[in-house]
C-alpha cells in the first residue's frame, strides 16, 4: 500500500514537472520583439510596413550590401553615356561574377515582406491592416522589379523560404512570370492602399495608392517597350532556353500584350496627371528677398534635389513646399542622415554628350538652333540654353555657395559677389587628371550647417510628377506609332520643357527643324527628355536597354564636359 503511495506520488510530481516544463517552453520572449509576440496588433503591422520603406536604395540603405559605394552607382547612372563615372555594369565585362551584392540584398528585404504577408493572413481584421499590407505587396513588386531589370528571370521569393524552397534550389521564373507577379502584387497594393493617399499621410513618405500607380506605370512602360524593341519569348536572346542558358520563355495565362502594358502606363499615369494632386516645384523662379535675387532666378530644378529647412534655399521653403514628390525616402537631421557624401562628391558630374543634349530655348539642339552661341569661351556654350542645364552645372567665374565642411555654406541674405572670389566663384578644374574637370550640383546642398561629410538630409525622390508627365507621353506616342498631338504634349512633357524656358514640342516645331536638316522625331524627343530631366536619377541604364539600343549607346567613349 505504502508503495502505491509512493509511485502515484511520483507519478503526479512528474506531471506538475512535465506541465510546468511545457508551460515554460510555450511562453513568450519578454527581452525581445520575435515573431511569437509580433504582428499583434495594426501599430505591430504598420511598424514592421515601416522598416519595409528603409530597406530600399535610396540614400545609403539598410542592410550590410546596401552600402553607400553600392548605391552611389544605381542612384546615379554610373557607367552610362550622361555621367563622367565609370561602373562595372556597362564597363564591357562580359564574364559574369559569382556573387552580387544587388541580388543578395533584394533577397534579404525579400524576406520582410514575405513575413509580413504570412502573417496578414491570420489576422482577424483584415480591413483594419490593409495599408500595411499593401505597402508589404508595393516593396515585394520593388525589389522584384529591380532584380528584373538587373537579371532578367529570377527565382521569385514569394513566400518566406527555408532550406528547402524552390527560391534556393529552384529554377529561375522567366522573366514574363517575374513581370506577371509584380503585376499581381500591384494590383493588390493598389488595392489595399484605397484609403492610404497622400492626403491621408501628409505625403511623409509612405506608400500610397498614388505612388503604387504610379510605380505601376512605371513597370508598364518598361515592360511594353522592352517586349517591342528586344522581342517576346524565343525572339529575345537574352531569354535564353532556361535550361542550359537564361531563364526560358514561359509565358503565363492572360499575360499583357505590348498594347496591353503601353495602355496601362498611359491610363494610370493620366489618372495621377488629371487627378491634380501633384505639381511640378517651380518655388525658386524669383526671389525678391535675397540679396542676390538674379542668382537664383530659375533654379528651381536644382533646389528641389536639396529640400529641408528653411535655410536649404533662397526662397525659405521646406520639405512640405514639394508637392512633385510621389513616392520618396524621407531624410532627417535627427534621425535618419544620408551617410553619404553627396555634396562634396558631387555624384552627377555631367559628360559632354549629355551638356550637348540639352536644347536651346528655342526647342532646338545645339547644331541648328540659332540661338546657340557655340564654343567660343568657356560659357558661350550656356546662353539661351535650357535652364536645367545651367541650374546644375555652373558657369566659369559664377557665383555659387559651397560645402558648409569648408565654412562657404550660403546665407542668401549675403551679397555673396562681395565674398572671397578664391573661395565662391566656380572655376573648372583643368589642372588634374579628372574625368571632367567640371562640377555638377545635382544633389550638392547649400547648407551652412553641413560640417561633415554625410549629414545632409533631403529627401530622396523614387517617383515624381515629371516621370509621370514623360511616361504619359512616352507611352501615348508609342500608341501612336511615333505621333502623338500637340494636346497631349500639353498636358505632360511641354510642362517639363516650360521649367528649363525651353519652347514646347509640337508639330510646328518639328517640321521647322527638319527644314534646317535637323532629323527630328516625337520618340527621339521624348527619350531626350528622359535623359535630360531625370539624368543621375538611376533610370538611364534601363531605359537604353528596354529601348534596345544599349550597345550603340554605350558603346561608345565618354568625355568629360571639357
Amino acid at each position: 500500500m505504502k508503495t502505491g503511495k509512493v509511485i502515484y506520488i511520483l507519478l503526479l510530481g512528474s506531471l506538475v514537472v512535465t506541465s510546468c516544463i511545457d508551460d515554460f517552453l510555450n511562453l513568450k520572449p519578454l527581452d525581445s520583439e520575435t515573431e511569437a509576440i509580433f504582428f499583434q496588433n495594426l501599430e505591430q503591422f504598420q511598424a514592421a510596413a515601416d522598416n519595409l520603406h528603409t530597406n530600399i536604395y535610396a540614400w545609403q540603405s539598410n542592410g550590410k550590401k546596401g552600402s553607400a559605394n553600392n548605391t552611389y552607382a544605381i542612384r546615379f547612372d554610373y557607367g552610362t553615356d550622361l555621367i563622367t563615372v565609370s561602373h562595372d555594369a556597362v564597363n564591357g565585362t562580359n564574364a559574369a561574377g559569382t556573387s552580387d551584392d544587388y541580388y543578395s540584398q533584394s533577397y534579404e528585404w525579400l524576406r520582410g515582406c514575405n513575413q509580413l504577408i504570412e502573417k496578414a493572413a491570420s489576422y482577424s481584421n483584415p480591413n483594419e491592416i490593409a495599408g500595411p499590407v499593401g505597402q508589404a505587396h508595393f516593396f515585394r513588386a520593388w525589389h522584384h522589379f529591380f532584380l528584373l531589370q538587373r537579371f532578367g528571370g529570377i527565382p521569385l521569393m514569394m513566400s518566406t523560404p527555408d532550406v528547402s524552397s524552390d527560391v534556393v534550389w529552384g529554377k529561375r521564373a522567366s522573366r514574363y512570370e517575374v513581370v506577371k507577379a509584380i503585376l499581381d502584387d500591384l494590383d493588390t497594393a493598389i488595392f489595399n492602399l484605397k484609403n492610404t493617399t497622400v492626403s491621408s499621410t501628409s505625403n511623409d513618405g509612405h506608400v500610397t495608392i498614388e505612388a503604387a500607380k504610379a510605380f505601376k506605370a512605371r513597370v508598364c512602360l518598361y515592360e511594353g517597350t522592352w517586349e517591342k524593341y528586344n522581342g517576346i519569348g524565343t525572339a529575345d536572346p537574352t531569354n535564353g532556353d532556361g535550361v542550359k542558358n537564361g531563364a526560358g520563355t514561359v509565358i503565363p495565362d492572360g499575360y499583357p500584350s505590348v498594347t496591353d502594358f503601353l495602355t496601362m502606363a498611359k491610363t494610370l499615369s493620366d489618372e495621377i496627371i488629371s487627378s491634380g494632386t501633384f505639381e511640378l516645384f517651380l518655388g525658386v523662379e524669383n526671389v525678391p528677398n535675397s540679396a542676390n535675387p538674379d542668382l537664383y532666378a530659375h533654379k528651381s530644378y536644382f533646389y528641389l534635389f536639396n529640400l529641408e529647412g528653411s535655410d536649404s534655399n533662397p526662397s525659405g521653403l521646406s520639405k512640405a513646399s514639394n508637392k512633385e514628390a510621389i513616392f520618396r525616402a524621407v531624410y532627417d537631421h535627427t534621425n535618419r542622415k544620408s551617410n553619404m557624401n553627396l555634396t562634396h562628391s558631387e555624384p552627377a558630374k555631367m559628360t559632354r554628350k549629355l551638356i550637348d543634349m540639352y536644347l536651346c530655348a528655342d526647342g532646338l539642339p545645339v547644331h541648328v538652333s540659332p540661338l546657340f552661341k557655340g564654343y567660343i569661351d568657356m560659357n558661350t556654350e550656356f546662353e539661351n540654353r535650357d535652364y536645367r542645364l545651367t541650374a546644375c552645372h555652373p558657369k566659369t567665374l559664377d557665383y555659387v555657395w559651397g560645402w558648409g565642411k569648408y565654412g562657404t555654406g550660403a546665407d542668401y541674405m549675403t551679397d555673396i559677389t562681395s565674398l572671397s572670389a578664391n573661395q565662391y566663384q566656380y572655376c573648372p578644374n583643368l589642372t588634374t587628371n579628372t574625368a571632367s574637370g567640371t562640377r555638377g550640383r545635382k544633389f550638392c546642398s547649400e547648407l551652412s550647417t553641413i560640417t561633415d561629410a554625410g549629414q545632409e538630409a533631403m529627401d530622396c525622390m523614387l517617383i515624381r510628377l515629371a516621370e509621370i508627365y514623360l511616361i504619359y507621353a512616352e507611352a501615348t506616342c508609342e500608341l501612336g506609332n511615333g505621333t502623338i498631338s500637340d494636346e497631349d504634349l500639353d498636358k505632360s512633357l511641354n510642362l517639363v520643357r516650360a521649367r528649363g524656358g525651353v519652347a514646347p514640342l509640337n508639330a510646328a516645331l518639328i517640321a521647322k527643324a527638319r527644314t534646317l536638316g535637323c532629323d527630328m522625331s516625337y520618340l527621339g524627343e521624348i527619350r531626350r527628355e528622359r535623359a535630360l530631366e531625370l539624368y543621375a536619377e538611376g533610370l538611364r541604364i534601363a531605359d537604353v536597354c528596354r529601348w534596345g539600343i544599349a550597345e550603340q549607346v554605350f558603346g561608345t567613349e565618354k568625355c568629360g564636359s571639357i
